[in-house]
């Protein structure tokens, strides 16, 4: 500054373009903190050089350039980006909440705590907290990946990996759990007696997790675990299928069990594939236009073809292409499917019994229905499991219906056995923002975007992460002890 002395800069005093780029650089700052930002500084709710005449400000302008860039709303057509726009009520910010919403919830959610992940098995739950898996519950066939010394874990419990992995997604089924690493690199442990953990050269239990070999010259990004098998994403989004096929749910054309990963070769063609879910013996896949492809069983409709046939190979589902809806998640359920398209819509079929599909009856649906009841509001996670669905929306209210079931649906003014038709608010957690949600056979977990985590229903088996009460009616945190070793 020379002799004159120094002046306490301003942020005001920056030059725009930077402050732009900071706006919109690394995918940081969300609709949410762009509004803060609008409210409590003049500089960002103003209109500036460099904003558009359709920017009413430089926060606005810079959520419009983040939406430009997300992999969400680049895939859409020109139509449904800009049916988006309208159904966000022109806002970009709030688009861009939904879609950073949508991103993260079927993976890794950024929390004020650090990056986050739950998943519920049947009897056990996994957490990735900042890279590190901890794990509580059951460990039937090692699925805890903690030894075959450990039967059960009433705390989350990190688990050791054979060397450093920084895991960035996990799946968590039946009897076996699946982990992939930033690298790309899958690991599984679990119940291999069907091959559905991809190591050939045994079909006992892994009790810790392992490397899998056959996937080591690809690179993934996501896994699905059914009963007894397995999906794999790669991030060019081609998909891997390994266990058992009896009903076709490996995607091959043909009932072969595969003991090892391999190719799904009519997927490659269809575009690459930016999601998948497995079901206990069906399997789905989104593709980056939007299309739906299932395979597996059509026991209970939950192919959405309208039958109950069995499709060995992915077959795309008509109904939403013929309506030109564009899916971009899609969950499955033991007997049921929830599909989430790019407006925020929920969709629901397969079998309607306890209210499920959450329409109000107990009716089965043999292809997918729109699910009029929260039509006003913009979902951004689906997940569905036994009987019970949860729905979350950009507010951070989540919603539930189907069967309780020991209370995992979090109603605690509802019977263990009750049935909730239709979507109902969990005004138990009204005073928190939920950012995950997962539910397994009877337990349920959730993430809040400060990192907290509440579970409800069953811990028979500690499968919430604590030894106090048996069974939780109301959501009760969890508490993580951390781990400091860094060999985790």
């Amino acid at each position: 500054m020379g002799g004159d002395g120094l002046r306490s800069a301003r942020f005001d005093d920056l030059p725009l373009h930077l402050i732009l780029e900071i706006l919109t650089s690394g995918g940081g700052l969300g609709g949410v903190d762009l509004v803060c930002l609008e409210l409590s500084n003049k500089l960002f709710g103003g209109k500036h050089g460099l904003v558009s005449q359709n920017s009413k400000s430089l926060a606005e302008f810079a959520a419009f350039q983040s939406c430009g860039s997300h992999p969400v709303y680049v895939s859409l057509s020109h139509r449904a980006q800009d049916e988006l726009l309208g159904r966000c009520g022109g806002n970009w910010k709030r688009v861009l909440r939904f879609l950073q919403s949508v991103h993260q919830s079927s993976d890794v959610v950024q929390t004020s705590s650090g990056n986050m992940q739950i998943r519920s098995g049947r009897y056990h739950t996994l957490l990735v907290k900042d890279s590190t898996v901890y794990s509580c519950g059951s460990s039937l066939c090692g699925v805890l990946g903690h030894g075959p010394e450990t039967t059960q874990c009433v705390s989350f419990t990190p688990i050791k990996f054979p060397y450093p992995a920084h895991v960035t997604h996990v799946s968590a089924s039946h009897n076996h759990a699946a982990f992939v690493t930033q690298s790309g690199e899958v690991f599984t442990c679990g119940d291999n007696s069907s091959f559905c953990c991809g190591h050939s050269d045994t079909n006992r239990p892994i009790f810790k997790p392992r490397l899998v070999e056959a996937l080591k010259e690809v690179t993934c990004k996501k896994v699905a675990t059914g009963v007894s098998f397995t999906v794999f994403l790669t991030i060019e989004g081609q998909v891997y299928t390994c266990g058992t096929n009896t009903n076709g749910q490996l995607g091959h054309g043909d009932t072969l069990d595969r003991p090892t990963p391999k190719l799904v070769e009519s997927l490659v063609n269809a575009g690459p594939v930016v999601h998948i879910a497995a079901g206990p013996s069906y399997a789905l896949a989104v593709t980056s236009d939007g299309t739906v492809y299932s395979f597996g069983s059509g026991t209970n409709f939950c192919l959405g073809h309208g039958e109950q046939h069995s499709e060995p190979r992915p077959r795309p589902l008509l109904w939403f292409r013929r309506k030109g809806i564009h899916v971009v998640r899609v969950s499955a359920g033991d007997e049921h499917v929830v599909a989430l398209d790019s407006n925020g819509y929920v969709y629901t079929w397969g079998k309607g019994y306890c209210g499920a599909l959450g329409h109000g009856d107990e009716i089965d649906k043999t292809t997918p229905e729109l699910l009029i009841g929260l039509k006003n509001h913009r979902a951004v996670q689906v997940c569905a499991s036994k009987r019970k669905t949860f729905v979350l929306v950009d507010n951070g209210s989540m919603y539930g219906f189907g069967w309780m079931g020991f209370g995992s649906l979090g109603f605690p003014d509802k019977g263990v056995s009750d049935k909730v038709l239709k979507p109902t608010k969990l005004y138990t957690l009204k005073d928190h923002h939920i950012s995950q949600v997962s539910t397994g056979l009877y337990h349920s977990v959730v993430v809040t975007n400060r990192g907290r985590i509440f579970g409800f229903g069953d811990n028979e088996r500690a499968q919430l992460g604590h030894d106090k009460v048996r069974d939780c009616r109301t959501p009760t945190e969890i508490l993580v002890e951390e781990s400091s070793d860094d060999t985790m």
